[in-house]
């Protein structure tokens, strides 16, 4: 059985697929910079978030860190509700 590492070396060694992650991380990144900006603008911290939001500031903390790593992607609904939470409206383009 491969370890995970060996798994992830194998894939990143294929045609395209760097390429395709580099892109996901870079969108990512962009989206992870609106959404602190936008609770930065809105002077509140993780802990104010979370309660706007219903949850618990390590929540919002993971959900940060998750952008931030690329390990996991939001749902919709939930980026709804922290930008909702910072008094923002979330809009998707399709380009």
């Amino acid at each position: 059985m491969r370890t995970h590492e060996e798994i992830v070396k194998a894939l990143m060694a294929r045609p395209g697929v760097k390429a395709e992650v580099e892109r996901l991380e870079k969108e990512e990144g962009f989206l992870l910079d609106a959404l602190l900006k936008a609770r930065q603008e809105a002077g509140l911290t993780q802990a104010d978030v979370a309660a706007r939001m219903g949850t618990h500031a390590p929540a919002v903390a993971r959900l940060e860190r998750s952008l931030a790593t690329g390990k996991h992607s939001p749902s919709i609904t939930t980026l709804r509700k922290y930008v909702k939470a910072c008094g923002k409206n979330l809009v998707l383009q399709v380009a």
